[in-house]
């Protein structure tokens, strides 16, 4: 049974009532108010909507999912969509915005390459009266927008720190963290959860901590650059005992490289709950992953979207979905091996 995909559904069927009761967004968040940006939704009508949306990749299996949900949500709604990808650039992704605003789009949803490059351009975009909605990745705190819809990140990290201390009861953990790009808040975001995890989690059984991380590479977020950055973080620090990935792709080429090197000594996590990951956990060959389920935020974008056109002022300025992290206790819960990811 597609458990995961059960959740999401749930949780949408969910937010829909909340719409139909006039009730407030599900998730957590701090409801802004005003300080939002925007005074109400209904400068923007449903039948009249046009969204563009613009990825910051399409590089990693979680990014075409979560693009395809959403564009496969709004279909079902009747609301067209302009999808662009802009490959990791930001220079790209303001073009990319602004050519998005020219063709008529009168919303835009952000997906950042880069939290303070999108800076002016959601300002630019709101100072117009569109409105910006910000999915998945964050954006720095000055940027002006209706609302960013994304997994606690921090949460998701902190439960996956808990897992790995748990694990490494007394022994010293150390770590290797594959990082995806420089500047990105959501991977800031997982590791600092991570750290917090491990160090509270220790602190707790013993008063003390025993970890340090050894070594940091820059894995670009996919499998391939995962892999190379991987065999040299074991060339730099060939005494890691853990490698902890902020997205799957990056922590899938790391067992690649564990596996070409003969290192079954050391284990790997990731965050996002890919499939691929999920199949390593049942058979014991990959550690734990955090879950961000891309549907589930894609779903919630446009299910904030809509209170928003249907004019609802209360909606809050953060929203997240719930954290969880998988692992082979609970792998029958979450993992499909017939899922988009």
């Amino acid at each position: 049974m597609k458990k995961r995909n059960l959740i999401t559904l749930l949780a949408a069927c969910a937010l829909i009532l909340g719409l139909l009761s006039g009730c407030g967004g599900s998730g957590q968040g701090t409801d802004t108010g005003s300080d939002n940006g925007a005074s109400n939704g209904s400068a923007v009508s449903l039948g009249d909507m046009k969204i563009g949306l613009s990825m910051q990749t399409m590089g990693a299996p979680y990014f075409v999912s979560q693009s395809n949900a959403f564009q496969a949500a709004c279909a079902s709604e009747g609301i067209e969509v302009i999808a662009v990808d802009a490959n990791g650039d930001m220079t790209k992704q303001q073009s990319d915005i602004e050519d998005l605003v020219v063709q008529g789009c009168n919303v835009i949803v952000i997906n950042p390459a880069d939290a303070q490059g999108a800076v002016a351009v959601a300002n630019s975009v709101m100072a117009q009266g569109i409105p910006v909605f910000i999915m998945d990745n964050s954006i720095d705190p000055s940027a002006t927008y209706v609302s960013m819809i994304q997994s606690n990140n921090a949460a998701i990290g902190t439960l996956v720190g808990e897992w790995i201390a748990s694990e490494f009861g007394s022994s010293e953990i150390r770590i290797g963290l594959l990082s995806g790009n420089e500047g990105n808040l959501l991977g800031l975001d997982r590791r600092s959860g991570v750290i917090k995890g491990i160090v509270e989690t220790q602190l707790v059984s013993s008063n003390s901590t025993n970890f340090k991380v050894v070594t940091q590479g820059w894995g670009g977020w996919n499998q391939e650059d995962g892999l190379t950055a991987a065999e040299s973080m074991l060339t730099a620090a060939p005494d890691l005992n853990v490698i902890v990935a902020e997205n799957d792709s990056m922590g899938l080429g790391a067992a690649i490289a564990l596996q070409n090197a003969g290192r079954d000594d050391v284990i790997v996590c990731g965050i996002d709950g890919q499939k691929e990951a999920l199949a390593l956990v049942q058979s014991g060959e990959y550690g734990a992953s955090g879950l961000n389920d891309p549907v589930g935020v894609a779903n919630l974008t446009l299910a904030t979207i809509i209170r928003y056109a249907n004019g609802d002022t209360n909606i809050p300025k953060l929203i997240n979905t719930e954290p969880a992290v998988i692992t082979s206790a609970n792998i029958n819960q979450y993992y499909d091996p017939n899922s988009d990811f």
